[in-house]
């Protein structure tokens, strides 16, 4: 374990932290349908993300019955949640591969547990008759919800292999929409790639027996943060000759900075200090959007007899810096409550005034702004 690598041995904290993200998550799944009312994204989009964001409620609701008596059962079960407290504020990638590997067992582990009805009636014999705390029951009626969500839910896997959605034809190509998302093990934040390509092939990429298991393969196998998007476009683009990536863009979602749980550094560590918010309202998440854009497509030699087609990418021309991030535009975007954004609007910490602010008002209305 790193020393930014932190775990919660308190119940009321967990179930703090737990509540707090399952809170953000809700908050999220409004950012995406402002940015589709907006035009920004279009309604498949917002439907994609939305299903990302409630995958990754599915996994916080999971674990928060994981980790329920943590602190109140003693010995090894049911152990503490391990999260990244420094630059992430999600738990670590090693909390979501023990969960990849329970939901492999989740029917065998609810087949030999009692039923929610009956733990829950043993708890009252208990409490009536012995006059005693069912802590063993508890923790047994917490892990059936937890096998329960991994059975019946879908949780935001390690990996999140890629999915086409058909968009339409341009011309004789087919497009679509594909997508995938992964669990960064270098930042220990949940990533989404959204991929917009014309396929040239005989068959639909879908149902393409000889081209589609590549494609996902090698889509996965590049998704590393440290890649920049042009480096993952261009390598798409010359192993798929029949494939035209046309944009591609990664969209990361956190950081989650909260002045109770984790260590930030710059102008958001004194923005959350000075905020001094009541619990349940000392956050801040980042959202951050990379996007590369074909410009044109050019066609190009390719052996001595034949010529393929491949993509010229936009790189952003501000300062040289497409060169650097590999990107037409990246756009970051800052999900608050209340009172850290009025604290945010009066320090006027520097490089937060291209940054768009979504702010969590009354009742969990959406407010945006600049």
């Amino acid at each position: 374990m790193t020393e930014d690598h932190t775990e919660l041995h308190d119940t009321a904290v967990a179930r703090r932290y737990f509540a707090k993200f399952q809170s953000i998550t809700a908050h999220l799944a409004r950012v995406a349908a402002e940015l589709e009312a907006e035009g920004r994204i279009s309604k498949l989009e917002a439907r994609v993300l939305g299903a990302y964001v409630s995958r990754l409620a599915t996994t916080f609701r999971a674990l928060s019955h994981k980790y329920l008596m943590t602190g109140r059962v003693e010995g090894p079960v049911p152990g503490r949640p391990t999260f990244d407290r420094h630059e992430s504020g999600f738990p670590v990638a090693q909390e979501l591969m023990q969960m990849a590997v329970d939901a492999q067992q989740a029917s065998a582990h609810l087949a030999g547990m009692a039923s929610i009805a009956e733990l829950k009636d043993r708890m009252i014999r208990q409490i009536v008759g012995d006059l005693s705390i069912p802590s063993q029951l508890q923790f047994a009626l917490s892990q059936r919800l937890y096998y329960e969500d991994l059975l019946t839910g879908t949780p935001f896997w390690p990996r999140n292999d890629p999915d086409a959605q058909w968009l339409g034809n341009q011309g004789e190509r087919r497009r679509y929409l594909v997508h995938w998302a992964v669990y960064d093990l270098q930042v220990n934040l949940p990533v989404v790639y959204l991929l917009d390509v014309e396929d040239s092939g005989r068959a639909p990429l879908p149902k393409d027996d000889r081209r589609w298991p590549r494609v996902q393969s090698h889509l996965m196998a590049q998704s590393s943060g440290g890649l920049k998007l042009l480096t993952i476009a261009q390598g798409f683009d010359k192993d798929f000759d029949d494939l035209h990536p046309k944009r591609l863009r990664r969209i990361h979602l956190g950081p989650m900075y909260s002045h109770s749980f984790t260590l930030q550094s710059g102008p958001i560590a004194d923005v959350l200090a000075m905020a001094n918010a009541p619990e349940g309202q000392d956050w801040a998440l980042v959202w951050t959007v990379e996007d590369l854009v074909s410009e044109r497509e050019e066609s190009v030699q390719d052996g001595w007899f034949s010529k393929v087609d491949r993509q010229i990418f936009t790189l952003d021309p501000f300062a040289g810096r497409g060169a650097d991030t590999g990107a037409t535009r990246t756009e970051r975007m800052i999900v608050l409550p209340e009172r850290p954004f009025q604290a945010l609007v009066e320090k006027k910490p520097p490089g937060f005034a291209d940054v768009r602010k979504f702010v969590v008002g009354a009742g969990g209305r959406l407010i945006s702004t600049r």
